[in-house]
């Protein structure tokens, strides 16, 4: 996928847009302005979230990296999640405010 040298999509990240039926466009708005940011699962990566406003899945979320020495950003993954997921670990607001200077 092209969209700009700021963002980066694995193949894993495609696979699952595809899958999901979410469009690049969508993603990004995601990690611009999410609902919910959180450390994700692996280590140096965030997950974000904002709700999809549909009846079968009620969030989305994205999983991604902020690579700082190339200012730009790594998506890793994205699914649907149906219902609302419980909350975990907040993103420290210093690293957020470093990710929209990438962006």
């Amino acid at each position: 996928m092209n969209s700009g040298d700021k963002y980066f999509w694995t193949k894993h990240s495609q696979y699952k847009m595809r899958y999901y039926g979410l469009s690049p466009q969508r993603i990004k708005r995601i990690i611009r302005h999410p609902a919910r940011t959180e450390e994700a699962v692996i280590q140096k990566m965030i997950a974000a979230m904002q709700p999809a406003g549909g009846k079968k899945y009620s969030e989305i979320w994205t999983i991604y990296q902020p690579v700082k020495k190339q200012k730009t950003i790594k998506i890793i993954t994205a699914w649907r999640y149906p219902g609302k997921s419980p909350a975990r670990n907040p993103i420290p607001q210093e690293i957020l405010d470093e990710i929209k200077n990438i962006i």
